[in-house]
């Protein structure tokens, strides 16, 4: 299922020194901010909770799943060299499961590693916050992988598309419509952060239960998706 030759290329074209550039701006924009926090307003579990909520999970997440998401296929697609690599003999399922691998293991270095180092700098990981928005983090990393890949195989304009979702649909209609809420992989990995972190500092609007079965069918759900659009491209370059 796994291709290490596929991985290589991947890595290569998601990691290049522009896109690498973008990848690093939000990451180190979170680290100058919880810096500049702890100088100002010292310790404290509440600021250090709502950063880690309203710009490293609400903003910095999702942006960099989008880029990791839809940078792991889109391109390709976009200047037609995924035809070259369709013609290889390695089965559709496994092209998509590695680009999500490559797509999550991007996402997860880019989004979970400086929210950590921010937690920590902001209040040392008091009531387990910075552990507790890490793993959200994480868990995340893996939804919106899997969403924006999809997006990456069935739209050209995929990057548009995706951070319309991340940044309205999730920031502002799940800011001011609760039902919104319900459908937002951010509440999702909140669910998972309130199970790490117990208390009141980290909340969801969405329970435990429903939020896990909701990731993991929308990641299985969007890679097998993702997977067919492959499958019908092939397709449509052979006719």
């Amino acid at each position: 299922m796994y291709d290490p030759t596929v991985a290589r290329l991947t890595y290569r074209a998601l990691l290049g020194r522009r896109r690498a550039l973008v990848l690093g701006a939000l990451p180190l924009l979170l680290i100058v901010i919880a810096v500049a926090v702890r100088a100002l307003a010292g310790a404290d579990d509440q600021t250090a909770a709502n950063v880690l909520g309203g710009f490293a999970l609400a903003t910095m997440v999702p942006i960099i799943g989008v880029i990791a998401g839809t940078g792991a296929i889109g391109p390709e697609i976009d200047d037609g060299s995924v035809v070259y690599l369709l013609s290889k003999p390695v089965k559709r399922s496994t092209i998509i499961f590695t680009k999500l691998i490559v797509a999550i293991a991007s996402t997860m270095a880019f989004s979970a590693v400086p929210t950590l180092i921010a937690g920590l700098i902001l209040n040392g990981n008091g009531q387990q916050i910075a552990v507790a928005y890490t793993v959200a983090a994480l868990v995340a990393s893996i939804a919106y992988a899997a969403l924006f890949l999809l997006l990456g195989t069935a739209s050209r304009h995929a990057v548009v598309f995706g951070l319309v979702y991340a940044l309205v649909w999730e920031t502002l209609f799940g800011s001011l419509v609760p039902g919104a809420r319900t459908l937002s992989v951010q509440q999702w990995a909140l669910a998972v952060a309130h199970e790490v972190a117990g208390g009141d500092l980290v909340t969801s609007d969405v329970g435990l239960p429903a939020a896990t079965v909701l990731l993991v069918l929308v990641t299985v759900a969007a890679t097998w998706y993702a997977g067919q659009k492959l499958r019908a491209l092939t397709i449509a370059g052979e006719e």
